[in-house]
């Protein structure tokens, strides 16, 4: 779609305030990216200092717990990052806010709770997991 389209979930003159949400939200999760970064690089740190033996040692099960637990959240926080560039270049585009699944738009509310949302609802809910 063209940024003339008439059928474009946003006009032109509406998408800034898109754009705000989206870069804040983009800023917010690089902040999370980078200090989940510096606690993962501080439990390998830890760990080098210590000869664990994970079987043996009855720490060693939490930390490999924490370990997995926060390798967890930083490849989420990555996704979710990846999530909104994508949102930011639909937008571009002027597909923002539209289902890429059934082409309907998107409902504000969804898009509030979750800005780089790429489906509606149903769609959404029709994915296998």
């Amino acid at each position: 779609m063209s940024d003339s389209s008439a059928d474009a979930p946003f006009p032109p003159v509406t998408r800034e305030p898109v754009r705000e949400r989206l870069a804040a939200e983009r800023a917010g999760t690089s902040a999370q990216i980078a200090a989940l970064s510096r606690d993962f690089d501080g439990i390998v740190a830890a760990n080098a200092m210590v000869a664990v033996d994970d079987e043996h040692d009855p720490e060693g099960s939490s930390t490999a717990f924490e370990r997995a637990h926060v390798a967890s959240l930083l490849a989420q926080a990555r996704d979710h990052l990846a999530d909104v560039d994508r949102a930011l270049e639909r937008l571009e585009r002027g597909d923002y806010g539209r289902c890429e699944g059934c082409g309907e738009p998107i409902p504000a509310e969804r898009l509030e709770a979750r800005p780089a949302a790429s489906t509606c609802v149903r769609c959404a809910a029709a994915r296998p997991r």
